[in-house]
């Protein structure tokens, strides 16, 4: 593998990073709405959009992390 290479998967791991605690924040802000928190009154857990957000925002960041630490 070339020195571009390498930048280019560097590059690639910090935009999912950059993306994941994007996609974080999003379903936080989410999760304070007042659709939500009625949702949550109801049911006892968070709606269904936020937990993908959180849990794609998560993904990605690890992925991110992955990619931005391989040697």
């Amino acid at each position: 593998m070339g020195k571009s290479s390498a930048s280019t998967r560097k590059s690639a791991g910090i935009a999912l990073m950059i993306i994941g605690i994007g996609l974080v924040i999003w379903g936080e802000q989410l999760s304070g709405s007042l659709g939500s928190q009625i949702t949550q009154t109801v049911t006892g857990s968070a709606t269904d959009k936020v937990m993908l957000l959180y849990i794609g925002g998560a993904a990605g960041f690890v992925a991110g992390l992955f990619l931005f630490l391989k040697k």
